[in-house]
């Protein structure tokens, strides 16, 4: 199940991905690694790095995809962005934003500025 979770997951953060290259984002990183936690995609949008968290629900009987991106699962995106940045000797005032794409059934929604 696990394995076929991951799966549906890769392809709906490739969706995500497209959708935002299309809005004139550059894909930087995909599914980003750290012991920090995990950034499904990393952008750049002029001239902020977006850490994009990408979530998908079938329909809403479990609530809202954007929902499930709660105050845990924020600071695990906050702290693995702070490594990224650490990593990348990014400067301390390089602007950054963090967004999600939320995807219920076909309807994909961007919401910037997320947290």
């Amino acid at each position: 199940m696990q394995n076929n979770r991951r799966t549906i997951g890769s392809q709906y953060e490739a969706l995500a991905a497209e959708y935002l290259r299309r809005q004139g984002l550059i894909i930087l990183e995909t599914n980003y690694r750290s012991r920090q936690g995990e950034i499904d995609l990393i952008a750049r949008d002029g001239s902020y790095l977006v850490f994009v968290e990408v979530k998908f629900r079938r329909d809403d009987r479990k609530g809202a995809p954007a929902e499930a991106v709660g105050i845990q699962k924020q600071g695990r995106i906050r702290a693995a962005a702070a490594y990224y940045l650490y990593v990348h000797r990014c400067a301390e005032t390089t602007p950054c934003r963090f967004d999600v794409v939320a995807i219920l059934g076909e309807k994909l929604t961007w919401i910037r500025d997320a947290f």
